[in-house]
Formats: C-alpha cells, structure tokens, sequence
C-alpha cells in the first residue's frame, strides 16, 4: 500500500520525532504501507522524507519523490537545498509532474499524489492553502487519512 505525505512549509510547532517514527512503523508494520510519496517542498515534507530514509534501515520501503516543476530546486537555499539534494539521493524513485512551472503546478502535484496514494498523512495547523487544499481532495476521493 502507498502512503502520501503533505504538510505546511512552515511549522509552526515541532513534531516529536519519536512519535512521528512510531506513527510511520505503525504504518508499515500494521497496515503494510511499503511505499510514501512526498512532494518535497520545505517543512514538513522534507521531514517526512528524512525519517523514512532512516527507516529504510530497517524495513523494506520505497521514497518516491513526487516532484511538481523540474527546477523545484531553484527554490531551495541552504540548509533546505542541502536536505532536499540529500532526500532526492536516497529516493528509490522521482516522478516530475511538470517540466517547466506554471501557476497550478504544486496543486497538481497533490493531487497526483493522492491519486496514487491509499492513504494520506498529514501535518496541518490550520488556514487555506495547499495542505488544506489536499487534504478536501484527499477527503472527496475517500482516501484515508492521518492528520497531525
């Protein structure tokens, strides 16, 4: 089963990493999610990302990388390049939704997401936006859900 990640850029309180482990070798060990997709933007999906690397470790799971514009990179600076470049090595798949950007892009990302995905989880603090924006059409597809 697949799993989909989706999260603010800006966190506004901290995960316990710990927990957010556990929740993800609940995942795998009680659910048989084997595979996570994440949209690799800053914040919680590059979080997201990291921890499932570690675990990759010990359990037999896939990191795709669900990129939504070939030069999503371009966006990233310091410590957010390096971990992005750092996740997009230890991915064991990329898809690039879209070669070039245009106004839509990152939506249509989600959505591929969540159409590929069993399950979404979740980080969510409030507010409209792209994670709000998910996690309705995560909601109007039936998918289930783990909002944190």
């Amino acid at each position: 089963m697949v799993c989909a990640f989706t999260g603010h850029r800006a966190m506004k309180w901290p995960i316990d990493g710990e927990l957010f482990e556990r929740s993800l070798v609940n995942l795998i060990e009680n659910f048989e999610i084997y595979t996570f997709l994440d949209g690799m933007a800053m914040g919680f999906d590059l979080f997201a990302a990291r921890k499932v690397i570690e675990l990759k470790k010990k359990y037999r799971i896939e990191l795709v990388a669900c990129i939504p514009y070939g030069d999503q990179i371009s966006s990233m600076k310091g410590d957010d390049r390096q971990l992005y470049e750092y996740v997009l090595e230890n991915c064991d798949d990329v898809r690039i939704i879209s070669a070039e950007y245009y106004p839509g892009c990152l939506y249509a990302r989600n959505r591929y997401m969540v159409d590929n995905a069993d399950c979404v989880f979740g980080y969510y603090h409030g507010g409209k936006g792209g994670t709000r924006y998910t996690l309705d059409y995560a909601e109007r597809c039936e998918k289930k859900m783990i909002i944190i």
